[in-house]
């Protein structure tokens, strides 16, 4: 199974210091939505692996996090695209849960539910948490220079990063690597 796991904001849409806490705040960043669908029809499975941290400290509930996601469904599907699952971590970050990245806890919930070992699975997110929380159950680290990750542009990747992190400008980007990548080794 080809499988690849992406943060959801900063990376997928636009991320928000105020958190994104509804469907109309839910904006696809350009040619993310585009990405996917090219990565779905290049065989992959997409599944999200998001902090919505926002649910913890009360900014939002359930019901609208699943509107945004219906958002991202329907915006999907009308471009041919679609993501297999989406995991969340409800915590705030006081409550020192397993599942908030950086720890690895969404992350063996995929491997669980898709029955597969995530050695060698691309991730790909905007920040150092996320890249971190793939690369401990052996993930591919990738980091897109969108919203976090844009205050990277231009600089070396902090220490923080593991050695082997890709870096590419943003989702679009991610998935010509991945694609072009597989064309070359098949």
């Amino acid at each position: 199974m080809k499988l690849c796991i992406l943060d959801r904001d900063g990376t997928i849409n636009e991320d928000s210091v105020e958190y994104v806490k509804s469907p109309h705040e839910w904006q696809p960043l350009p040619g993310a939505l585009e990405a996917i669908a090219r990565l779905n029809h290049a065989g992959w499975h997409v599944v999200v692996a998001s902090n919505q941290s926002g649910l913890g400290r009360g900014l939002f509930d359930v019901a609208a996090l699943n509107a945004m996601h219906a958002k991202l469904h329907s915006m999907l599907a009308a471009v041919g695209g679609r993501v297999d699952a989406i995991f969340y971590c409800p915590h705030a970050p006081d409550e020192k849960c397993r599942c908030r990245k950086p720890e690895p806890g969404l992350f063996e919930q995929i491997g669980e539910r898709y029955g597969v070992d995530l050695k060698g699975v691309p991730t790909v997110g905007d920040t150092a948490r996320d890249v971190l929380a793939g690369v401990a159950v052996g993930c591919e680290p990738h980091l897109v220079l969108t919203g976090k990750g844009a205050a990277l542009r231009g600089r070396s990747l902090p220490e923080i990063f593991p050695k082997e992190t890709r870096v590419h400008d943003d989702l679009a980007a991610f998935a010509d690597f991945l694609i072009t990548r597989e064309a070359a080794a098949a």
